[in-house]
Parts: structure tokens; sequence; C-alpha cells
């Protein structure tokens, strides 16, 4: 089955880099994206990976050649945990929210993890719970089924992404 995120990978390549947030891709559709705030690219985030195991193995074989062997243990305790935050790291990074209202329907798309989730909302049906308190996300509420998304914005744009859903559903 061709999903609408299925079709929109075809047309704009795999993991949609084309999209901006709030793209109105024809009359009918209208598209959202929202994305974690990456400081470093994947680039940049191996070479720090790599200068701190660098650098933390050469104080552990600096002073295990002066003794201290037992540093050195610290040192590669230290480089695994570095490591397993790099990787927890680069799990979420690329993290995001698509919201797609398109034919009367509206999709929402979440990956978490490299993990992708898609539900299919009534727009007639859909409430929008705009963020009460500073850390809330955006509650989408459908018969039932409860979606947060905007998680990763800063208030005042996740409280504007809220209005812009709002009005886009009354149309």
């Amino acid at each position: 089955m061709l999903t609408p995120f299925t079709a929109f990978r075809t047309m704009h390549g795999e993991g949609g880099r084309t999209v901006k947030r709030d793209w109105p891709i024809d009359g009918d559709r209208r598209e959202w994206l929202v994305r974690r705030n990456c400081s470093l690219t994947p680039r940049q985030t191996v070479a720090v990976w790599a200068a701190l195991l660098g650098l933390s193995l050469g104080v552990g074989l600096f002073f295990t050649l002066q003794g201290a062997w037992y540093v050195l243990v610290f040192s590669v305790l230290e480089m695994i945990a570095v490591t397993a935050a790099f990787i927890v790291y680069s799990r979420h990074a690329t993290d995001c929210d698509r919201i797609v209202h398109e034919h009367d329907m509206l999709f929402v798309e979440k990956v978490r993890g490299g993990r992708a989730s898609t539900i299919q909302l009534d727009p007639c049906w859909v409430r929008i719970e705009a963020p009460q308190r500073r850390r809330d996300p955006i509650r989408l509420v459908a018969r039932g089924v409860t979606v947060d998304v905007g998680t990763w914005l800063p208030e005042e744009a996740r409280r504007a992404l809220a209005r812009e859903l709002r009005e886009q559903l009354a149309q």
C-alpha cells in the first residue's frame, strides 16, 4: 500500500530532505516537519568522538608508562561511557514529527530512534490541545487516540504550530 509518506519519499528522495516546516505541496495538501535541533553533523560527531577517545587513551597510556596502570583502566571505562553516550545521541539525532493534512485526512509520522510509526486521524474529530505548561507538547486527540507532537520546538513555536494546525483543520 502506498501511503502519502511513501509517495513523498519516492518523489523527493529518501528522508524528504527538501521538506521545510509548513510547506504546501499543492492546493489540497499541507505538511509540517518538526525536527530535533542537532548541533553537530554526523562527520563532526565522529570527529569529536574520536578526539575524546584519543585524548583519554593518551592520558591512560601516559600514566601507565609512569607506573600508574590503574589510570588506564579508568580511561577504558570512560571511553566505554563516551561511546555509549554518542551511540544514544546518534540514534536520536534524526528523530522528527511529520504532520500531513491531505484529502480530509491527517497523518502523523513519528520517527524515534530510527523507528517510524504513522497514525492516521480524521480531522473532523481532531481536538488540538495547545501546551499548557512550558515543556508540554502539542496533543492531537481524536476518538480516544492521543498523539504528542512538537516536543523539540521552543514554547512560542509550539503555540504557533498549534494555532496553524487549528486554522488548517478549520478550513
